[in-house]
């Protein structure tokens, strides 16, 4: 089972957007939150996603459309053995060998090989507006906090209203990421069903990556499943994921659990702070992925002082 491990915090405090058009649509999508809020589980206008999901800019595209492309093939991702880094925290020089770098929505992809675009899937970015209609709400009627982030709502994904409604939303941060030059999304907190109280299940959450990696294969992006070993090979059969970025795998000895269903496409991150032995020893071990970082926890650009950078 998934530990609840979670993308370090540095990488997930950002502002969206970086330009007067994304800071004029989140003016916009605020003044349609009340709108929305009073429709329910109704989908709100395309055009207000990119800003009240927390993503890049992008033109607007509804969460449905033309028949979805062929999944990715290996082919289509990154050489067996790539070099990884995982730039979550803030962006640095590619290290020398490395060819496939992730990055916030809100960044430049790296331009070194093969480009994966970070977006927080099934909660809300700190500082986000999103309907509340769309959010799960505790017991006493307030919205339901992670515990471990209290500062981000988990999104109800319990029915297919809502579903597709944050898909809508979703839609112009995926398209973002397929202008800004990405080839791939990962999708963050796909684990939020086991810290929801019991409101959301494995199958809600299956239900809700599916309509994401749906709409990811249609801009012509791959999609990656992030973390969560107990999809076992649903996350690739059922929801259509390509490849897994998995944390901590090793110390959790659960490697085998992506790599038995993604084969050498695990992008695997360990963390300084919390290795199971050495950097020597986990790139020794038989079941680490070939594509492993060994990262700071915070992810903090070269020139941070706390800045560490490994990988296999």
């Amino acid at each position: 089972m998934d530990q609840g491990r979670r993308t370090p915090p540095r990488a997930r405090t950002r502002l969206a957007g970086r330009t007067a058009a994304v800071v004029a649509a989140a003016a916009a999508a605020t003044a349609l939150v009340v709108v929305l809020a009073s429709c329910a589980a109704a989908a709100p206008p395309a055009t207000s996603g990119a800003a009240a999901a927390g993503g890049a800019g992008a033109a607007p595209s509804g969460a449905t459309g033309a028949a979805d492309p062929a999944r990715a093939s290996g082919a289509d991702l990154w050489p067996t053995g790539a070099g990884f880094d995982y730039q979550l925290g803030g962006t640095s020089p590619v290290p020398d060998g490395v060819t496939v770098v992730a990055r916030d929505s809100t960044d430049e992809p790296a331009g070194a090989g093969f480009d994966i675009c970070y977006v927080n899937g099934f909660q809300t970015q700190p500082g986000a507006v999103w309907p509340e209609s769309l959010l799960l709400h505790d017991a006493s009627g307030g919205l339901l906090v992670d515990p471990g982030w209290p500062d981000e709502h988990l999104f109800d994904t319990s029915t297919a209203e809502a579903r597709e409604a944050l898909a809508e939303l979703q839609a112009p941060v995926i398209d973002g990421c397929a202008a800004a030059g990405f080839d791939a999304v990962e999708f963050d907190n796909l684990d939020s069903y086991s810290r929801s109280d019991g409101a959301l299940d494995l199958d809600d959450a299956v239900a809700f990556a599916t309509l994401l990696v749906e709409r990811t294969h249609q801009a012509g992006l791959a999609a990656g499943q992030k973390n969560t070993a107990e999809l076992e090979a649903r996350g690739r059969d059922e929801i259509g994921f390509d490849f897994a970025v998995v944390e901590e795998c090793d110390l959790y000895s659960e490697c085998g659990s992506f790599t038995d269903v993604y084969g050498d496409h695990v992008l695997a991150v360990e963390y300084t702070d919390d290795l199971r032995d050495t950097v020597a020893g986990l790139c020794a071990r038989a079941t680490t992925p070939r594509s492993t970082v060994v990262r700071d926890r915070d992810l903090v650009p070269a020139d941070d002082p706390g800045y560490s950078f490994a990988r296999c």
